[in-house]
């Protein structure tokens, strides 16, 4: 899938893709946070999915500015989940089948 915005699910089939799929939730990750993270992020969660941003796997031009839109992404849309515990759950879900 190649995106030309900033949300990954804008103009894209990514959100059918993923309800065929029977997909509830998605990581996000990415550069940058203040941009395409959060157009993800907040689509995600108006697609019905469950947004999952995983912080140390995203990055922006300035610290402060990436603090600043983790907490509020966290406060309004998304779940954030820190690495370990994002490979924990992505390996419980591998393990399932």
């Amino acid at each position: 899938m190649t995106k030309q915005y900033a949300s990954a699910f804008f103009g894209t089939s990514l959100a059918s893709t993923l309800g065929a799929m029977r997909v509830d939730s998605c990581f996000i990750c990415g550069f940058t946070t203040s941009g395409c993270v959060r157009a993800t992020a907040l689509d995600a969660m108006q697609s019905g999915f469950i947004p999952l941003v995983v912080p140390e796997a995203c990055g922006d031009r300035n610290a402060q500015v990436q603090q600043a839109n983790l907490f509020d992404l966290g406060q309004k849309y998304a779940d954030i989940v820190p690495l370990d515990e994002a490979l924990s759950l992505m390996e419980s879900l591998i393990s399932r089948g």
